[in-house]
């Protein structure tokens, strides 16, 4: 499989356990505020297309890959969930224990695991007004295999985590262009400093 756009590379660090099976999942009522489970959708083909996709040792987003933008779900997310906007359908694989940044954008974001995966999640409300925020504020749900889920325009985010040392992957739907390079940048608010690609905000942790 050829991916089209290859956008940024993360480091991996140690493999995250599930704290003794603990942790909080994405069917829990607290995932609530950050997004919900999608249904509706047969992701069995995008599932079974992500089989050819790598595995790094450490983490490897795609953000449009040719191949995944032809299958039907995606086609149908495009039409249905984001309104007859373009979409690009992309991946995110590898292994990670932490994150060193968060992001979000202004749209939601569809994440498919495909694998037993961990989000690290926080609220753009919490963020303060100099973009700074607090990383004990933050929420780990794990996204069992085959599970989508939505994440909203608010929500902090970023490359997910390991749900044991295997590593995982996650298909990752936006609307097309997010991620690419920006053009001139207009430094209005303190907010425009930290626009790190197109539809792409991105803090220091």
């Amino acid at each position: 499989m050829k991916p089209c756009m290859t956008y940024t590379f993360y480091k991996a660090n140690n493999v995250m356990t599930m704290n003794g099976g603990n942790m909080k999942t994405v069917y829990d009522i607290e995932f609530k505020k950050y997004g919900k489970v999608l249904t509706g959708y047969d992701f069995s083909e995008l599932m079974e297309a992500m089989k050819d996709t790598p595995l790094p040792d450490d983490v490897i987003y795609v953000a449009d890959d040719v191949s995944l933008n032809c299958i039907k779900a995606a086609g149908e997310l495009s039409e249905a969930f984001f309104g007859q906007m373009p979409v690009q359908t992309g991946y995110c694989n590898g292994h990670n224990a932490a994150n060193e940044y968060m992001e979000y954008h202004r749209c939601s974001e569809i994440n498919v695991a495909v694998t037993d995966m961990v989000l690290e999640l926080g609220l753009l409300q919490d963020v303060s007004p100099d973009f700074k925020c607090n990383p004990t504020l933050f929420e780990k749900f794990l996204v069992p295999g085959g599970t989508a889920v939505e994440m909203y325009a608010t929500t902090l985010h970023y490359a997910p985590i390991n749900a044991d040392e295997d590593g995982f992957k996650c298909v990752v739907v936006l609307p097309k262009g997010t991620n690419e390079a920006l053009g001139k940048k207009i430094i209005k608010t303190k907010e425009d400093k930290i626009l790190e690609a197109k539809n792409k905000w991105l803090i220091k942790l």
